[in-house]
């Protein structure tokens, strides 16, 4: 069960336990449910098919996910765990795919904006438009500005990024776009 459908199985459980502590049920049905959810063993039918998805292999099983997440319109989302893990194998086709596209679009969109200096005398300034920029404490960009140099932001839009050398090199500071 991934965790998404964990979640929504979850939340309605709470849901409903809430609805049922606010309004108690008096007919048959209603205290058949609570017996129901209340009783730690399942039913028959959902321990028939517990059983029979135990006796399933690796590949079966990942078919029934497939087949259930196709019929249910369950989106994939890797969510940490085997997703993250799953990740760095698929990395080697994403790397020559890359660079079959590298050609096509040559044009950088995304770039990092790194403070290298700057003036002494237009320390306090950088330090105020670091604190700014970055939404530092005072005393973080101070540390901050005096380290330099130093990657200020990453994967920022082109003209967010010209934006910030601008503001920053009419202050006195030396900023490089990567």
């Amino acid at each position: 069960m991934s965790v998404s459908c964990r979640y929504a199985a979850q939340s309605c459980a709470r849901q409903l336990r809430t609805t049922a502590a606010r309004t108690p049920l008096r007919t048959s049905s209603a205290v058949a449910l609570q017996r129901r959810y209340n009783s730690t063993e399942a039913s028959p039918k959902i321990s028939a098919i517990v059983d029979q998805i135990s006796q399933l292999t690796l590949l079966e099983t990942a078919d029934l996910v497939a087949s259930l997440k196709s019929r249910l319109n369950i989106p994939d989302l890797p969510v940490g765990g085997f997703a993250a893990a799953a990740a760095p194998a698929a990395a080697p086709a994403a790397v020559e795919e890359a660079e079959d596209a590298a050609p096509a679009a040559a044009e950088k969109t995304l770039f990092s904006v790194k403070l290298m200096a700057f003036d002494a005398g237009a320390k306090p300034k950088v330090i105020k438009e670091v604190k700014n920029l970055l939404g530092l404490s005072l005393v973080d960009s101070k540390k901050f500005v005096e380290s330099a140099p130093k990657l200020m932001k990453e994967s920022v839009p082109k003209d967010e990024a010209e934006k910030i050398v601008a503001a920053m090199k009419e202050l006195g500071a030396t900023v490089v776009m990567e």
